[in-house]
């Protein structure tokens, strides 16, 4: 097939060239300074990616982290000496198209695992069509809760769910800013609802009035009349959840508009990406955000990955970049304790999985209606002076919360 041998080929290139001298940026070599020679059939795993449209800074920057792990674990020996080989098609970010893409991945190009994808809607479009044929498929960005609700058993999920992902953001509100009153504003997505419903459950436990709960279109170019009645409803905390075109054009009306809470706060997302301060200009300062991760965080490599990636890209890497690092090194280990590419011994040693990674530690656990599911801790971000810092859990704090709060300015917990 074409496809395969596209793959092969790229993967003895990639092996070649890791014994140049020099190497490749962000290679990791033995301890002679030489990389081994990998020898042996490629091992291809099969990556729907939205590399074009509206989502498509997101699908690039998991390509770039894809690509950084796919060369370090090819520099250091492949899967005991098989080369890694990453087969990347675009999907748009269109569901219909994902579901295509995976089809064609499994039944063209014969892929044995699938990752990738960056949307709710596409992963789960993915997810159905892996189940069916039977294709063990780690998802390592969307949060929708559904992905690992199904009872799919070929199914895993590195990434946090919405509920989890909005934890840190809670418990934060709880301790330190202790609102009277909380609106959510979202986009209609599989994405922006499971993350607007985590949001409304905890409200609804902690007995904080919701008062505005408004859902729009995605791709909208005008908030004003959303904006305007949660101007009216005068709440302590506005949540918003969108990707990344929506969230700096939100961001800017609601600040034109005069909308200023107690605290402005973003569900990751299109708020957790470096172009939405750059986009959003004044309108993000101050502003919190629940991430997953940052380049800070406690975990062994975590700050090497990013300065590497930094260098090589120009930026720090965005949360979703360190998921899709830590993703293929997951695969990696899955593949060498199978000892196999078989789709049903790979099942369940993803499903044994026990390892620590730039993103933190993974391990696919059962609770509640959830199946084969990570459970990662979440930071909240704020930006200060045009920079993110994490000022949540204090442990990881890299500085202060700032409250935008005149009544509270020293923001103290």
């Amino acid at each position: 097939m074409k496809g395969r041998r596209e793959a092969t080929l790229l993967a003895l290139l990639l092996a070649c060239l890791t014994c140049l001298p020099g190497g490749l940026s962000g290679c990791r070599r033995s301890g002679t300074g030489v990389p081994p020679l990998l020898s042996g059939d490629p091992i291809t795993v099969g990556v729907p990616l939205p590399l074009t449209g509206s989502k498509a800074a997101f699908g690039e920057a998991k390509r770039n982290a894809y690509e950084m792990a796919m060369e370090e674990i090819n520099a250091s020996g492949g899967v005991d000496g098989r080369p890694l080989v990453l087969l990347v098609r675009d999907t748009a970010g269109d569901p219909v198209a994902s579901a295509a893409v995976a089809e064609e991945l499994i039944t063209v190009e014969q892929v044995t695992l699938l990752a990738g994808e960056y949307s709710s809607a596409c992963a789960l479009a993915v997810a159905g069509v892996a189940q069916r044929h039977g294709i063990p498929y780690l998802v390592d960005s969307a949060v929708a809760d559904a992905v690992t609700q199904q009872k799919w058993s070929f199914v895993f999920r590195l990434s946090p769910p919405s509920e989890l992902l909005v934890q840190g953001l809670t418990d934060f509100l709880e301790s330190v800013v202790k609102p009277r009153s909380v609106a959510v504003i979202y986009e209609h997505s599989e994405f922006g609802a499971s993350v607007a419903r985590s949001m409304r459950s905890w409200c609804q436990d902690k007995g904080v009035p919701l008062v505005a709960y408004e859902g729009y279109q995605a791709g909208a170019l005008d908030f004003t009349a959303v904006i305007t009645r949660v101007k009216q409803a005068s709440p302590d905390v506005v949540f918003l959840v969108s990707y990344l075109l929506d969230a700096s054009l939100l961001a800017r009306q609601a600040w034109a508009q005069g909308l200023r809470p107690k605290l402005l706060a973003g569900g990751a997302g299109g708020f957790a990406l470096p172009e939405f301060v750059a986009n959003a200009g004044e309108a993000a300062e101050n502003m919190v955000v629940a991430a997953p991760w940052a380049p800070t965080l406690p975990y062994p490599g975590a700050a090497e990955f990013a300065e590497t990636y930094r260098a090589r890209y120009g930026t720090l890497p965005p949360y979703l970049a360190a998921e899709a690092h830590a993703c293929v090194y997951v695969l990696q280990d899955a593949l060498r304790r199978a000892a196999s590419t078989d789709p049903e011994r790979l099942r369940k040693a993803l499903a044994a999985t026990d390892l620590l990674t730039v993103f933190g530690p993974v391990r696919f656990e059962a609770w509640g209606k959830f199946r084969n599911q990570n459970r990662p801790a979440s930071a909240v971000l704020q930006v200060l002076q045009g920079q993110p810092e994490v000022v949540w859990p204090l442990e990881w704090a890299t500085a202060p919360y700032v409250s935008p709060d005149p009544a509270n300015a020293s923001g103290s917990p």
